[in-house]
């Protein structure tokens, strides 16, 4: 929120200054983000009139202007065409300083000599004062050899105040200036006077009420003006609309904008003659119905959007937009003015859904005191009336019940002492007093508060001590020691896990990377993804941060491409061993399915030249190897089998499994992808699901063999497709309960080999737990082996 120090000190007198305002502000848990001092370099620029315009002879698009003030006249050249004669203007005469520094002087145009400039809104330091382009326009009653500045109030200091979501209080001028009070005891909190309104509507038009249909709007009220006439605003509050980053509209709508940012009431106004039917109702949208809002846009609803409608049609979205059909304009002679409460989730689940980001919608969303209701709605009609907007009526629609519930909250010595350190409810009861909070019945060790109705975020005791907490100063509390932590804690399953996998690799020479869950959408197509790959579907979100963070990943691997891509581009010269652990999300039909992973990759770098040749270069079995030593520290084993991925090479991709289903991949990345990516040399990938390593199995434990083995190597002819694991499978299907380990030790194709077949040779350990075998008793176990082997269509070397 962008508070106005101008603005702030006509609410309340505060004895400080700007810089010890943030700080005190910011540790009482309002945090101000920037200081922005504006038009500070703005000088010597005074109030003057136009007295006569003409066209300049030779340059037909300028004009000469010459001015008057109290102290004399001046001749400028303008190019602006908004200016005509009788206009009051801000002029910069030579010497005068505009917004940006610049120190004006003399300057001519095909021989006539401009003096000085008349200035625009955004040479005065403040863009959004006005809506034309050209020359700023001051009213009429401007007073003439006036500092324009100082008139006008622009040179002004606004704090960007960051508000936490439970502070919906602080989201008002009012709010911040009580804020301010509680803050600096010595300040004094000045009165907003607001006229009487009475309940018994003498409308000179047949509208037939109000009628609440939902519970989500508990009060509703309703003022009338006939007889408008839209023009702008006074100049003095559109400058505090400016200022407080606001765009002045019309003097209609900036009533409600302005009353909105003193109270943090939302107001919205309608026009009355574009109603379907004289009359309001408030109730719940159906599914499918549409509405055009304001901005132009159209929305679907949901079942549950709150709805603002007239003759059954909606024309607005309660507390969050207006509807385009009843949109005040030029032509608007009659309005209502609607000042409502409504419950903040369903305000919050609308505007999140749709995506609007609203000021209504911001505060609502945050609590709004219900006891602003009538407040707000008086204090404009009253400054319509100020404005001389039209005919104003103080006669109200008020439809529910305007009193909040009364909330008493108590605080006791022994509590605040246990939290604070101090138990002086004297002294608490003083810090308290000027937020609102009233002693209701009190005693040496208890004090009952009645809470105001604006804060909604004070609860229990714990609420009120936080509140004389931070007002005191958290600095200021006395100091202590934690007492003594008895039990031991302990982390769970999944950081335990974690920590182990960031261990093991690191161990083995990779770092880590950390990546958005957000990636742009372009991964599906440089990782030549195809449509019906579930990993090409992700889910868009619904207000990202960039194009480049659009969607949600659906696996770690172009992330972590992505990461190494963008170190090259930064001058990385060298090879890269990374590891991820992240979430991903999957789409199963229309729900999003959350799962987590763990990646990892090996790229060779830019610069892969060794002394040692190509001997010590990293490959597919290294990387293999790594994640196949990770699944060992957790007492895992990861079955690896030829595979396929789109982004994969063909011949060296392989599927991960575990227990008989794939949790992932290992992969050498394709020469397309690779030139699409730009990369220089191999990229070595792996991506596995993380669950298995929520189960780490424990290591078995045994005696030492306290026998000697025995060893015989067996050679089998098998297919080519067939896989090692599957022939040693069989092996040990076949084996006598005394081979203990069966190795491979060669794999040889060609001579003497049939095509599309393959040699393979295994080393098997026998051994007796109990005694020494003897040669002739393992060669008739082994020849019976063979002869097994045999009958399952291996062929014997």
């Amino acid at each position: 929120m962008l508070v106005s120090w101008n603005w702030l000190n006509e609410l309340v007198s505060l004895p400080t200054s700007t810089l010890e305002f943030a700080d005190k502000l910011t540790m009482a848990g309002a945090e101000v983000e920037e200081i922005n001092q504006v038009a500070c370099k703005l000088n010597g620029v005074v109030i003057a009139k136009v007295t006569d315009i003409s066209v300049h002879p030779t340059k037909k698009n300028l004009k000469v202007v010459t001015l008057s003030w109290n102290e004399g006249t001046a001749t400028c050249v303008t190019g602006a065409q908004n200016v005509k004669g009788g206009d009051i203007v801000p002029y910069a005469p030579p010497g005068a300083v505009i917004a940006d520094g610049t120190t004006l002087g003399i300057e001519e145009f095909e021989g006539i000599k401009s003096y000085g400039m008349m200035l625009s809104a955004d040479e005065m330091g403040l863009p959004l004062l006005s809506q034309e382009e050209g020359i700023l326009i001051l009213p009429p009653d401007a007073p003439l050899g006036k500092d324009a500045a100082l008139w006008l109030g622009i040179k002004d200091t606004v704090f960007d105040v960051s508000i936490t979501p439970n502070r919906g209080d602080l989201l008002s001028m009012v709010g911040m200036a009580r804020e301010a009070c509680a803050l600096f005891p010595d300040s004094l909190l000045k009165d907003i006077k607001c006229p009487p309104i009475h309940t018994h509507p003498d409308w000179p038009v047949n509208f037939r009420g109000v009628t609440l249909k939902d519970p989500g709007c508990p009060l509703y009220g309703l003022g009338f003006a006939e007889e408008l006439n839209v023009i702008p605003s006074p100049i003095q509050y559109r400058v505090k609309l400016a200022l407080s980053g606001v765009r002045p509209i019309s003097n209609v709508v900036d009533v409600t904008n302005y009353v909105m940012l003193l109270f943090g009431q939302p107001l919205h106004a309608f026009d009355f003659d574009k109603l379907p039917a004289p009359e309001i109702t408030v109730r719940s949208s159906r599914a499918g119905e549409r509405i055009v809002t304001l901005d132009g846009k159209e929305h679907e609803l949901s079942e549950g959007d709150l709805l603002i409608t007239s003759g059954g049609m909606p024309i607005g979205l309660a507390g969050v937009m207006g509807g385009a059909n009843s949109e005040i304009d030029a032509t608007t002679r009659r309005i209502l003015i609607e000042s409502a409460h409504f419950l903040p989730p369903r305000i919050s689940t609308t505007a999140r859904r749709l995506g609007i980001n609203s000021e209504a919608a911001y505060r609502y969303a945050r609590g709004v005191d219900k006891a602003k209701v009538p407040l707000a709605l008086a204090y404009a009609l009253d400054l319509m009336n100020q404005w001389k907007c039209g005919n104003v009526f103080f006669s109200v629609i008020m439809e529910g019940d305007p009193n909040p519930k009364e909330r008493l909250v108590p605080l006791t010595s022994k509590k605040l002492k246990t939290y604070i350190g101090v138990d002086d409810l004297t002294e608490a009861s003083k810090v308290l007093s000027p937020l609102g909070f009233e002693a209701s019945t009190s005693s040496p060790e208890r004090i009952i508060f009645k809470v105001p109705s604006f804060r909604m975020d004070v609860e229990i005791e714990e609420d009120l001590i936080e509140e004389v907490a931070r007002l005191k100063g958290y600095d200021e509390l006395p100091a202590r020691l934690p007492g003594k932590i008895h039990d031991s804690a302990t982390i769970g399953a999944e950081p335990r896990a974690e920590r182990k996998i960031r261990e093991t690799l690191m161990a083995r020479g990779y770092i880590e990377l950390l990546n958005y869950s957000f990636i742009s959408p372009k991964f599906a197509k440089d990782l030549q993804l195809p449509p019906s790959d579930n990993r090409a579907m992700p889910f868009s979100l619904a207000n990202p941060i960039s194009v480049e963070q659009s969607v949600l990943r659906t696996f770690l691997l172009p992330g972590m491409i992505y990461a190494i891509c963008d170190n090259l581009r930064r001058g990385w010269r060298f090879a890269i061993r990374a590891f991820e652990i992240g979430n991903v999300f999957i789409k199963e039909g229309e729900r999003l399915k959350e799962e987590k992973h763990v990646a990892g990759a090996i790229f060779l770098g830019k610069d892969d030249r060794s002394p040692y040749g190509d001997a010590v270069k990293d490959d597919f079995f290294t990387i293999k190897g790594d994640l196949q030593s990770l699944a060992r520290a957790f007492g895992l084993s990861f079955d690896v089998i030829p595979g396929s991925e789109p982004f994969g090479h063909s011949g060296q991709t392989a599927d991960v499994l575990f227990d008989g289903r794939k949790i992932g991949f290992i992969a050498k990345i394709k020469p397309s992808v690779e030139r699409q990516l730009e990369l220089p040399s191999p990229l070595y990938v792996f991506e596995v699901a993380f669950d298995p390593f929520l189960a780490p199995r424990a290591p078995r434990f045994g005696e030492t063999y306290r026998y000697p083995a025995v060893y015989r190597d067996i050679s089998l002819v098998a297919p080519e497709n067939m896989t090692v694991k599957e022939v040693s499978s069989i092996i040990r299907e076949l084996a006598s309960e005394l081979v203990t380990s069966i190795r491979l030790f060669d794999v040889y194709k060609g001579k003497n080999i049939p095509e599309g077949h393959k040699s393979l040779s295994f080393t098997l350990e026998y051994r007796h737990p109990d005694r020494t075998l003897s040669d002739e008793e393992v060669d008739r176990i082994h020849n019976e082996l063979r002869s097994q082997i045999e009958s399952k269509g291996l062929k014997l070397r």
